[in-house]
């Protein structure tokens, strides 16, 4: 028997945002070769936490009588092929579904996955170009960006067949726009066709502060990020919702303090939270 390592990101036993209308337990996978400035779980970008397989199953058994799928996200879960794959296959068996939350790098991964029916959705978070507050690619260190582009369109093309031949019942494609990338969202809109699309809520961290965290007070760190809200603010809803206009199509918005909402031009509803 080979022994697949997780290298494990981290844990949520329950929740009701990370896949539309389920509930779910959120599985995060450590590592990831883009390296966002923005991400929202950039202590997990790199580093080791090496658990077994079966340690992570105990982890969604726990959890398995509250919920109707598991999420993997990261980091890059698919990163992790054979880890992947393992979990996946063995969710199945418990008879809940699988969604995958990726940035498109690793085509083959989920060439597999939909190939061996070990998933139920996908969602592409499909990077753009805005880095902090510059218009200089993300921290592709050891990504050529030519390279990621490629790859993520494999992963869209691959993905969009299943989904027509509903051998993959549920994908989308999200997009984080800043002030300053919305034709990004434009360009991609329109490379995706009549996929399903979500326009999220950027939000500008104040910046890598691990190496630096003892040297910040709670109060340091909230006065910093008072002052970038109001440097560089976030687009509000209202502005979400005139980019969406441009788009000429429905799309799915979802922003921190609102969740998500199906938008429609001047129709507009909550998504439901159901399992």
């Amino acid at each position: 028997m080979v022994f697949i390592r997780v290298n494990f990101g981290g844990f949520i036993p329950l929740s009701t945002v990370d896949w539309r209308g389920r509930s779910v337990c959120t599985v995060f996978l450590r590592g990831c070769p883009l390296q966002c400035s923005y991400c929202q779980n950039e202590a997990i970008q790199a580093g080791e936490d090496f658990r077994t397989t079966d340690e992570i199953i105990d982890l969604i058994k726990d959890s398995a009588k509250f919920i109707s799928g598991v999420v993997f996200s990261g980091g890059e879960p698919t990163l992790q092929k054979d880890a992947l794959l393992e979990l996946s296959g063995r969710v199945r068996k418990m008879n809940l579904a699988v969604g995958i939350h990726t940035n498109g790098f690793y085509p083959e991964t989920l060439k597999t996955l939909i190939g061996d029916r070990l998933v139920d959705k996908v969602a592409i978070d499909y990077k753009t170009r805005w880095e902090g507050f510059s218009n200089r690619w993300e921290g592709f260190s050891t990504v050529r960006k030519s390279s990621y582009v490629a790859n993520v369109r494999k992963s869209i093309s691959l993905c969009r067949r299943a989904f027509v031949d509903r051998i993959l019942p549920e994908l989308e494609v999200v997009v984080t726009v800043f002030p300053g990338n919305e034709q990004d969202a434009k360009a991609i809109s329109d490379e995706i066709g009549n996929l399903p699309l979500v326009l999220q809520q950027g939000e500008h961290k104040i910046g890598n502060l691990s190496g630096a965290a003892i040297q910040i007070t709670h109060g340091q760190y909230m006065n910093k990020k008072s002052v970038l809200k109001e440097t560089h603010p976030p687009l509000t809803i209202v502005e979400l919702k005139e980019l969406a206009d441009t788009l000429k199509r429905p799309v799915r918005i979802r922003t921190r303090s609102l969740g998500e909402l199906e938008y429609e031009g001047n129709r507009s509803r909550r998504t439901s939270r159901k399992r």
